[in-house]
């Protein structure tokens, strides 16, 4: 499957973005979707994750509260909204498609990962 996120900017600290990863080459009901985020300088964390059906998520401590994950298997897309921004939330955003439960989703699980798109939160 080939991923690709886009929906990324500048945005003022306590301003709302709506990421989107399209799909394609595979139905994403396929897979267990994930958001990921790389800060400058920083190794890549997980953000958000979210299950073959939309029925179960799972999100970092950092986010927890402002972004929430969501999915339309019909539509072959996943979204972050992403409310309440804060400055150490600028990284590029990544998405991620795995054959594993979403509680145990991290780095080494994505089978798949798409191109980032970048969001950066002024203050």
């Amino acid at each position: 499957v080939q991923l690709q996120a886009y929906g990324g900017g500048l945005v003022q600290a306590g301003g709302s973005l709506r990421l989107s990863c399209a799909a394609s080459g595979d139905t994403i009901g396929n897979y267990a979707m994930g958001w990921f985020r790389q800060a400058p300088g920083k190794e890549r964390e997980f953000v958000a994750a979210i299950n073959y059906s939309g029925s179960s998520t799972r999100y970092a401590d950092s986010v927890k509260g402002r972004f929430t994950i969501s999915r339309s298997n019909v539509k072959n897309t996943v979204y972050l909204q992403m409310n309440s921004l804060k400055p150490e939330d600028t990284a590029d955003y990544y998405c991620g498609a795995a054959r594993i439960p979403i509680a145990t989703m991290g780095l080494n699980g994505v089978d798949y990962w798409g191109k980032g798109t970048q969001v950066t939160v002024s203050s």
